[in-house]
C-alpha cells in the first residue's frame, strides 16, 4: 500500500490556488493508500510570523483540511510540531545535506534576495532538510506537491540515496506527484506571478466575501485580443482563468477552450466567477461548521498520537543506524 505525505504552511491566509493545487486533491489520495497530511507550523517559523496569526491560520488550516473532504477516519491530520521527531529527525539529517546543496535551492535564493543579509534565519537555509525529515519519517512512497516544491523532493531524493548508500536501506525513497490541471495558480491583477497569499486584488482567498471574489474575477487583467484560447505566453491572463475554470470543473483545458470558443471575455469571466463561487461557497460553509463544532482541536489530537506512533518507528531506525541507539 503506497504512503502519502502532503503539508501546507499556515502562513497568510489560504487561497484559490492553494485549493486548486493542494486541498481538491488531498482526499482522492485518502482513498488510495495510507495518508498523512499535516500543518507545517515548524516551516511557518522559517519567516516572521505573529505568534495570534500562526495560532489561527494553522485552526484555520485543519478546518480547510476537512471541509475539503479529508476525513480523519482515512487520513491522519496533525500539527508538525506536535510531533517531535520531525525536530529530532532534522538534527540527524541536517549531517547529510551539503551547504553547496541548499543554497542552490530555487526557494531560498528568491526568498533570500528580499531580505538582508543579516535577518536570514538558519531555517530559511535549511528549509529542505527540515521537509526531507517530513517526508522521510512516514516512508512515504508519494509526496504531493506544487511544481515550487519539486526541488525539495528531488534533494530528498539525492540525501535518501547519500544514507542508504552508507548505512543500508534505512530511509524509503519518496517521489513528487503535480497535479497536472491547476497546478500553478496565477495571481488575477499580475498573471505572470503566481497566486502567493500577499495580493489582495490578485489573490482569492478562500474566506473572502462571494461578492468580493466575483468582482475580483470580472476585473482579472486578460488581453485586447477578446479571444478565449490557452497561451500562457501571449495570453496569461485568460489562460490562467481557464486554467481555474478547468480545476474546478474537472475537465481539461482544451474541453474548458471548446465551450468558450467564440465568447466574449465578459461572458467567459462571468462563468468562472459561477464556477468559483459555487464551490468556495460550498466550502465555507463546511468550514464554518467545523469551526463552530469544536471539533478541529480533537481532529489534531487524535492524528498527532498516529503520527507519532509511526514517525517514532522511524526515528528510532535512523538512530540505530546512526549509532544513536
Amino acid at each position: 500500500m503506497e504512503r502519502v505525505l502532503s503539508g501546507i504552511k499556515p502562513t497568510g491566509q489560504l487561497t484559490l490556488g492553494n485549493y486548486i493545487g493542494a486541498l481538491k486533491n488531498f482526499p482522492k489520495f485518502q482513498d488510495q493508500g495510507e495518508t498523512f497530511l499535516f500543518i507545517a507550523d515548524l516551516h511557518a517559523l522559517t519567516l516572521p510570523i505573529d505568534p495570534e496569526v500562526l495560532r489561527s491560520n494553522s485552526r484555520d488550516l485543519a478546518a480547510f483540511y476537512l471541509a475539503a473532504g479529508l476525513d480523519p477516519k482515512k487520513c491522519t491530520i496533525f500539527r508538525q510540531s506536535a510531533v517531535s521527531a520531525h525536530a529530532e529527525l532534522n538534527a540527524i539529517l541536517q549531517n547529510f545535506l551539503y551547504m553547496g546543496e541548499l543554497s542552490r535551492m530555487t526557494q531560498f535564493k528568491e526568498k533570500s534576495q528580499k531580505l538582508n543579509e543579516n535577518a536570514i534565519g538558519l531555517g530559511l537555509f535549511a528549509y529542505p532538510v527540515l521537509m526531507a525529515s517530513d517526508i522521510l519519517l512516514y516512508d512515504a512512497n508519494v509526496v504531493p506537491v506544487g511544481d515550487d516544491q519539486t526541488q525539495h523532493v528531488e534533494i530528498t531524493r539525492d540525501l535518501v540515496n547519500r544514507f542508504n548508500n552508507r548505512f543500508g536501506p534505512v530511509l524509503t525513497m519518496p517521489k513528487a506527484v503535480v497535479t497536472k490541471v491547476g497546478a500553478r495558480i496565477m495571481s488575477l491583477s499580475e498573471p505572470t506571478k503566481k497566486m502567493s497569499k500577499s495580493d489582495p486584488k490578485g489573490d482569492i482567498y478562500l474566506k473572502d466575501d462571494l461578492k468580493v471574489i466575483r468582482k475580483k474575477i470580472m476585473s482579472a487583467v486578460t488581453d485586447s485580443e477578446a479571444r478565449v484560447a490557452y497561451d500562457p505566453e501571449n495570453k496569461p491572463g485568460v489562460s490562467n482563468l481557464l486554467q481555474i475554470y478547468a480545476a474546478l470543473k474537472d475537465i481539461s483545458i482544451p474541453e474548458a477552450e471548446k465551450l468558450f470558443e467564440g465568447s466574449n471575455y465578459g461572458t467567459f469571466k462571468g462563468a468562472v466567477a459561477d464556477v468559483v463561487c459555487d464551490v468556495l461557497g460550498n466550502l465555507q460553509q463546511k468550514y464554518q461548521a467545523f469551526i463552530a463544532s469544536g471539533e478541529v482541536e480533537r481532529v489534531l489530537e487524535e492524528g498527532a498520537k498516529k503520527a507519532r506512533e509511526v514517525a517514532n518507528n522511524t526515528l528510532h531506525r535512523v538512530q540505530h543506524a546512526v549509532g544513536l541507539l
